[in-house]
């Protein structure tokens, strides 16, 4: 009987309305929590903006002076810590803006203009009702369309995807299935698994007479990191094919979108604040919240105070509800920026080749990477790396952009597609240059 109480006692705590604001907030990107919190402002009077010309340390503030007053107001009890890692559909919501870099000087802080209103998700969902879906289906295309990223790559396993359903009568086979038709949807390769997956996805859409067809496919298939490398030499010996033969299957291979879901760049522009602030200092990567981005709040001391004197029972409880919401938020706030911290500098170790060398360097690195250094789940990696950008001596970046899938290689290792994709780019560049 007590276990079975405690289990009731738990489940109730993650449905409170107070939690599901902690997870909400830790989705909202700088802009939206700026209005979320100016909104909370407005209509409550036991909040107040610290003054940023202060130094005030609010933690401190809380504890002085807040929970003074708390202490003799009958609420409910507040957990130190906010159980944000979990999982909750029931708050989620999908849509991600594209972030891309940009060159600046170290000591800059600009703001991001990017494309926001439609974004590829807004235009993949589209299709998939304009497709003639069944309904558990339409609920499989809907979890893979927002689990694509923006530049048009899957970024969780399908047997994540096949979890998330909650439906045992859905098999690996059935979501496979749904996830062909997706990548068939405009622009083509949309929903691949790796750099490979795509173009070869894309290549599935030629006509099959197409001159070079198999001779690409084939350097797709099993050599895609000898033709990033530019190694034409050993990719003429491994495929025995022709100088004259593999230019032309180059050619055929350059004519394709190694980024599709960037070719979707509609709506009027938004500018994006970045969230964290990263910076060599004496030989090593600091990573650092932009504290301006986000408004400081604290209890208003003299409402507060007024609850033990109310004139009547109405007043009180006015003032005992407000106050509760506002130490709510002001926690929810905080558990938003340590969970942001620890994600954010667990990513700048991992990828510290990537800030020192560029995007050639980028390692492959997946959500459960993340998920197991910081000991949160996947979802809550991948509410936080959402929407929430990071500015650095080589641009501003989302965080989702430094996630990518790995592509062994020949000689038994792992590279990044992202790096990959860096030296195709770099390689056509390097092509027509040649070819002017």
């Amino acid at each position: 009987m007590k276990q079975g109480l405690q289990l009731r006692l738990s489940q109730q705590l993650a449905m409170t309305p107070q939690l599901q604001q902690a997870i909400r907030l830790l989705q909202l990107s700088t802009l939206e929590l700026q209005q979320e919190l100016q909104q909370a402002l407005e209509s409550n009077p036991l909040l107040e903006q610290i003054d940023t010309h202060e130094e005030i340390d609010t933690r401190e503030t809380q504890d002085s002076e807040t929970l003074d007053t708390a202490d003799a107001l009958e609420q409910k009890e507040m957990p130190e810590e906010l159980p944000l890692d979990a999982s909750w559909d029931t708050i989620y919501t999908a849509g991600t803006p594209s972030g891309t870099s940009g060159d600046y000087i170290d000591d800059e802080l600009p703001v991001y203009q990017g494309e926001t209103t439609q974004t590829l998700q807004d235009y993949l969902m589209w299709q998939v009702e304009l497709t003639p879906f069944s309904d558990t289906d339409r609920a499989i295309a809907t979890s893979i369309v927002d689990a694509v990223d923006d530049t048009g790559y899957l970024t969780v396993p399908l047997e994540d995807i096949l979890e998330s359903m909650g439906d045992e009568e859905i098999d690996i086979d059935e979501v496979e299935a749904v996830l062909k038709r997706i990548q068939r949807f405009d622009p083509v390769g949309v929903a691949a698994k790796d750099l490979r997956d795509c173009l070869l996805i894309q290549l599935s859409q030629f006509d099959k007479t197409t001159p070079w067809l198999e001779e690409a496919r084939l350097i797709i298939s099993d050599h895609l990191d000898l033709l990033a490398n530019h190694d034409f030499r050993t990719l003429m010996r491994v495929t025995r094919l022709k100088e004259d033969v593999l230019k032309e299957a180059v050619n055929l291979i350059q004519s394709l979108d190694p980024r599709p879901g960037q070719s979707i760049q509609t709506g009027e522009p938004e500018y994006v604040i970045p969230d964290v602030l990263v910076r060599k200092h004496n030989g090593h990567w600091t990573v650092e919240l932009n504290s301006d981005s986000i408004p400081r709040l604290q209890i208003n001391q003299h409402y507060a105070s007024m609850c033990n004197n109310a004139r009547n029972d109405g007043d009180s409880q006015f003032i005992r509800s407000n106050l509760q919401d506002a130490k709510w938020l002001i926690k929810s706030l905080e558990s938003r920026n340590d969970t942001l911290l620890r994600v954010s500098r667990c990513i700048v170790e991992q990828q510290q080749a990537f800030f020192e060398q560029g995007e050639e360097y980028m390692k492959p690195m997946v959500l459960a990477d993340i998920a197991q250094a910081v000991e949160m789940h996947e979802s809550t990696i991948s509410r936080v790396t959402t929407q929430k950008y990071l500015h650095s001596p080589r641009g501003i970046f989302e965080l989702k952009y430094f996630f990518s899938s790995h592509v062994n290689t020949e000689g038994g290792g792992e590279a990044s597609s992202t790096a990959i994709r860096a030296l195709v780019k770099k390689l056509i560049a390097a092509e027509t240059q040649r070819n002017r």
